[in-house]
């Protein structure tokens, strides 16, 4: 039977700030991401199933990737938690702000990949995820292929 692999699209706002960088997104500031999360796998076959002729149902794909990443990341600001940041990251929890303290440099593709794990970890076994493409402005983005990781 065929592989079929469906996309299914996201929007969020995250606010974040590059330690050490050398430019001006070493100062806080936002983005309109725009997620896409592509899985493949092989139609449902069973007429008796109400999920059948699906690879997987969108509001399932939804749930997973709502769960996981909009409603983590969603108005929220990412620092490093290795940076100089955690001070002010500290402040802004004291006064309520939603606040991620991450193991990484918050780029683009360093969000893709923590995107890609979370995501994964979440999928039904006869789904894989294919690809993520996380856009961060209207003319740059990062993508994750499963192929390629391997």
């Amino acid at each position: 039977m065929s592989k079929i692999r469906i996309t299914k699209q996201f929007n969020f706002e995250t606010g974040h700030a590059l330690y050490g960088y050398d430019g001006k997104c070493k100062n806080v500031h936002g983005h309109s991401y725009k997620l896409s999360v592509t899985v493949i796998g092989v139609p449902i076959a069973d007429p008796n199933n109400v999920k059948f002729g699906m690879v997987i149902d969108f509001s399932d794909l939804k749930r997973i990737v709502k769960e996981e990443i909009v409603d983590q990341f969603d108005h929220a600001t990412v620092f490093n938690k290795n940076t100089p940041h955690v001070e002010l990251a500290a402040e802004l929890i004291q006064r309520q702000h939603h606040v991620l303290l991450v193991d990484y440099q918050p780029t683009s593709e360093n969000m893709v990949i923590d995107f890609a794990a979370r995501i994964k970890a979440r999928l039904p076994q006869n789904i894989e995820l294919h690809s993520l493409k996380l856009q961060e402005t209207g003319t740059s983005f990062a993508e994750w292929y499963a192929a390629d990781q391997a």
